[in-house]
């Protein structure tokens, strides 16, 4: 008698991941989940603005084994709560991913890159005010990420704000130097440049 067919390979998505490192440490239910995630400033690493976002995630993770209900939590006052718990193939599957993201950069689409790819649609002056608003909002980011870490917190704890701060501190100074570029115009563009190279290199 043949067994169940072989469970497909769960899709690998970030929110998942977190959500099982969640579960990790203790058995949570999605409301718990979402506020833990805004207490740890962890809403910067994936989108849960939406609690709805995070009951999605964590029934696909139930549909592939990853996560099971372990018990309804009753408030008063307040609806039942169904608290989950990680599965064993959750936990192997968490750690798995966790091999498979540190060393190879996934394919990702950001808009900052793909909007630079299009800046000779916009004057010269625009781009550079714009630019100045960007550098601002990063650096209030950055502020906010330095601000928000509990003095005496083990590293290991901060190293995602760490990476984040590193980054944002690198395209603020990039950012700083294209700024400076577009006001004394070693970096500029008009119509008649744009035209002549599309001509010799479309």
């Amino acid at each position: 008698m043949q067994g169940d067919p072989p469970r497909p390979e769960p899709r690998r998505s970030t929110l998942g991941l977190v959500l099982l490192a969640l579960l990790i440490e203790a058995p949570m239910h999605p409301y718990r989940m979402q506020q833990v995630l805004k207490e740890r400033g962890q809403d910067q690493l994936v989108n849960v603005a939406q609690r709805n976002s995070v009951y999605q995630a964590l029934e696909r993770l139930v549909r592939d084994g990853l996560a099971r209900p372990a018990s309804v939590s009753r408030e008063a006052g307040r609806p039942e709560r169904t608290v989950y718990e990680i599965t064993e193939d959750g936990d192997a599957t968490m750690r798995r991913w966790l091999t498979e993201m540190l060393p190879v950069p996934a394919r990702e689409f950001p808009e900052f890159p793909a909007a630079l790819a299009f800046l000779p649609v916009l004057a010269p002056a625009l781009v550079r005010d714009l630019l100045v608003i960007r550098i601002e909002t990063q650096e209030e980011k950055l502020a906010t990420i330095h601000e928000q870490a509990p003095p005496g917190l083990p590293r290991l704890f901060l190293i995602e704000d760490e990476y984040r701060a590193a980054v944002l501190t690198a395209e603020i100074a990039w950012l700083r130097s294209v700024v400076a570029d577009l006001e004394n115009g070693t970096f500029t563009w008009d119509r008649e440049m744009i035209q002549k190279t599309l001509e010799a290199y479309g």
